[in-house]
């Protein structure tokens, strides 16, 4: 029998865990509890398992718990789970890259063992993550016992599990918003100045699009320093400075990203050099 699991939060990444936890057999979902009925009979039919609820008091037992909300929700639903459901001997884990297992402590302290578990991914399609997970990374650290159940479900849907240091939780996340959401806003930087060179935007994606495939196949097969190219890696101080300064004066907070991207640049180039 698999165990039981009581799903707290059903957005984008509960429904699609939810869903590949079912298809799977790794879990039997029982209970989804979400703020509102319709929202959690929503979740629970894209599940395709599930009772839905609104009341937390009326959450039943189970073996696992998963929390999927946000951040700034985890400890503040962990101390009113561990005060109105029964969590001895349960494994409790969420899914935030931002905080640590600790923020489960109330829960802990209520006889549960507690992880984090958090899927590299952009959820913002949870159909297409739930019909491609396989050979998702999932940063996961907590206590033992909690990791020797979760860390072989995750796999049986095809994750791939990476031990975290819970202490540097909060940079391990700053990791992936530096790979997905920063790389979004300088991308857009980049269309906007060339549409301030009088490009149309559909062109200027089309520009753009050979520049940060080409730069990202790069990094990934030979390293940041080997990829790095341009007027910083060959020493221009003086096209530097004109472009902080043409930038500067087209788009001050556009000017203010340049330069501090170009600071970083230049010492991605001394690394690139073998300087200190």
């Amino acid at each position: 029998m698999a165990p039981v699991l009581n799903i707290v939060g059903a957005g984008h990444v509960g429904r699609a865990l939810g869903r590949l936890f079912h298809a799977h057999g790794v879990f039997a979902v029982q209970d989804v509890l979400t703020r509102s009925e319709a929202s959690a009979q929503a979740a629970a039919a894209f599940i395709g398992a599930g009772r839905a609820l609104a009341d937390m008091a009326a959450m039943r037992p189970a073996a696992v718990w998963m929390l999927a909300v946000s951040d700034d929700r985890i400890g503040e639903l962990a101390h009113q789970l561990a005060a109105s459901c029964t969590l001895r001997d349960a494994v409790v884990f969420h899914c935030s890259g931002a905080k640590a297992s600790a923020e489960l402590a109330p829960m802990r302290a209520a006889g549960a063992s507690v992880a984090s578990v958090h899927p590299v991914r952009s959820f913002a399609d949870p159909q297409q993550v739930a019909a491609a997970f396989a050979g998702t990374f999932c940063g996961v650290e907590g206590d033992a016992g909690a990791l020797a159940l979760l860390n072989p479900a995750f796999e049986a849907i095809g994750a791939r599990m990476v031990a975290i240091d819970a202490a540097a939780k909060t940079v391990y996340h700053a990791a992936s918003v530096f790979a997905s959401n920063y790389l979004t806003t300088v991308l857009d930087a980049a269309l906007r100045a060339y549409q301030a060179a009088g490009i149309p935007f559909d062109v200027a994606r089309e520009l753009a699009r050979p520049l940060a495939n080409e730069t990202l196949a790069n990094v990934f097969r030979l390293g940041p320093e080997a990829a790095l190219s341009g007027p910083i890696a060959r020493g221009d101080t003086a096209t530097v400075a004109r472009q902080q300064a043409a930038v500067t004066d087209w788009n001050p907070a556009t000017g203010a990203l340049y330069e501090a991207l170009a600071t970083a640049t230049w010492d991605l180039a001394r690394r690139k050099h073998g300087e200190q």
